[in-house]
């Protein structure tokens, strides 16, 4: 993923977090775009595991926060 093509997808996450539809999700796939376009220099492997297990969580926040974590790492961008 080149800069350009991850700060266009950051931006549009930014601005579907902010129409209010889906907060938690989009707060996790920024965090997963970080991730992908960063890599191991953002957050370390245990952090990247948790967020990934997040899915799984029964807290429906958290399981939301998993979900947009799990997009935004693996975008097509």
């Amino acid at each position: 993923m080149d800069r350009e093509k991850f700060e266009h997808e950051l931006r549009k996450a930014q601005t579907m977090g902010k129409l209010g539809d889906k907060t938690d999700y989009w707060q996790g796939y920024q965090r997963g775009l970080r991730r992908r376009f960063h890599g191991d220099t953002f957050g370390t492997d245990e952090e990247h595991e948790l967020w990934m297990d997040l899915i799984h969580d029964p807290d429906l926040t958290r399981a939301e926060r998993g979900r947009g974590y799990r997009a935004g790492y693996h975008s097509k961008c």
